[in-house]
């Protein structure tokens, strides 16, 4: 009898995470081909007016928007191992919603607290993903001890860094992200439990 083998085939499993990678790839290649104008006018938050409906945009899309390539391959390399597995867990349309709170908290508090600073990339979406999957087994009634290590090892690290370490990284989008994913992922959790 002839054994019949199984076609392999590639899937789309993970089509939020995805969409994040391939907006924020074609966001990174036209601000190198305009010399990072179409960053500043879309991918990008800063304080401008708030009538201008470019700030309310930029608000979300900002997390599109990477400062460069290493910038771009480090934060989808991290959205691209987590994402999937949140996304299963918690369906398309919920990260969704994460990802798009996670932008507007950090846009909204780097407008109101950092004026003179221009944000961009998911770093804080990263952070959030990080967060949200140290609740991947959580049960009521219990903290995991591994949300507890991850908020201390990564949010501790931004803290450290942000006081003492003089870079080019909005380590407030890290410690913020990382409050909303840990946030998400209780309240999540707390309401599919019940």
């Amino acid at each position: 009898m002839k054994k019949r083998t199984k076609r392999l085939s590639i899937t789309l499993n993970a089509p939020v995470v995805l969409t994040i990678g391939a907006i924020s790839f074609v966001a990174t290649l036209l601000n190198y081909l305009t010399g990072g104008k179409t960053g500043q006018m879309l991918f990008m938050t800063y304080r401008s007016s708030l009538a201008s409906p470019l700030t309310w945009v930029r608000a979300f899309t900002h997390v599109f928007g990477h400062a460069d390539w290493s910038h771009l391959i480090g934060n989808m390399s991290y959205l691209l191992l987590l994402g999937p597995m949140l996304e299963e867990k918690y369906s398309s349309r919920t990260l969704a919603i994460a990802v798009a709170i996670t932008a507007f908290v950090t846009s909204l508090i780097n407008y109101v607290f950092f004026p003179d600073v221009a944000l961009c990339g998911a770093s804080g979406v990263v952070f959030a993903f990080i967060l949200l999957s140290s609740f991947t087994s959580f049960r009521e009634g219990e903290i995991p001890l591994t949300f507890i290590l991850v908020a201390v090892f990564f949010i501790g690290q931004q803290v450290f860094e942000g006081l003492l370490v003089r870079d080019n990284i909005s380590n407030m989008a890290h410690i913020i992200g990382g409050i909303v994913g840990g946030f998400l992922g209780y309240e999540l959790n707390v309401k599919s439990d019940t």
